[in-house]
């Protein structure tokens, strides 16, 4: 394993791995954690009571986090004709079809959120492989592959904070919830509105304990292990 540098180290110490935290004692710990020379993002990791390789326990949805992730999101509309027109008066960054799917195909990534209209899931169905491991594949169960109509409010809740979760291999839920310079308190409400998220999405599949254990931490320090009970207990509001 590879030894952590100095900065590291001094953050953990103010980290007790031996106890959990309540959510409020949690976002104060990574605060004061962290120690890049950068605006670091907070990030949550649940590890779930799920077997990834069940259909029957498959989660994945949507939080709108009510104060973003303090950043520019980048929003792609695969859409054409009178779609397209819709897309682009809603502030899409980038709109098409054939033209932005060949892009795509020749390695050009540059954005967060990928959105198409129905018509269009035929000629973007073959990205599957490219979007798919950047989990940006649009797709009908998390809101991404919507009529021409509803794009706009589509379009608006990426730009707010729109996040996409699901279960990985290894049965966890990695997100961001924003950045280290946000207020505790928008930081709380950011994390209330995942975790509703996540607890409304619970599979019907599912057997035993749901969310095994919470994990706060920044891009560059420790985890802080969060008090499951008041984790869990949170509400979006």
């Amino acid at each position: 394993m590879a030894k952590r540098g100095k900065k590291y180290q001094a953050a953990a110490q103010v980290v007790d791995r031996t106890k959990t935290y309540s959510p409020e004692e949690a976002i104060e710990l990574a605060k004061q954690a962290a120690h890049a020379n950068f605006d670091e993002t907070v990030e949550l990791h649940l590890r779930m009571g799920l077997d990834p390789r069940n259909a029957q326990q498959q989660v994945r949805g949507v939080a709108l986090l009510p104060h973003g992730l303090g950043k520019k999101v980048r929003v792609l509309v695969f859409a054409q004709g009178e779609a397209a027109k819709i897309a682009e008066s809603a502030g899409a960054d980038f709109v098409g079809g054939d033209e932005l799917i060949k892009k795509i195909e020749d390695g050009w990534l540059e954005f967060d959120v990928a959105i198409a209209t129905p018509d269009m899931m035929g000629k973007v169905g073959r990205l599957g492989k490219i979007l798919g491991r950047k989990g940006l594949m649009p797709n009908p169960k998390s809101g991404t592959v919507v009529p021409a109509e509803d794009l706009p409010r589509v379009i608006e809740d990426a730009r707010k904070g729109r996040v996409e979760f699901r279960l990985d291999r290894t049965a966890i839920i990695h997100v961001p919830l924003g950045k280290v310079s946000f207020e505790k308190e928008k930081l709380m409400e950011n994390l209330a509105a995942m975790v509703e998220a996540v607890v409304k999405a619970k599979p019907a599949g599912a057997k035993g304990q749901y969310v095994k254990t919470a994990v706060l931490t920044t891009t560059m320090g420790p985890g802080i292990k969060l008090d499951l009970k008041p984790t869990l207990a949170l509400s979006a509001g």
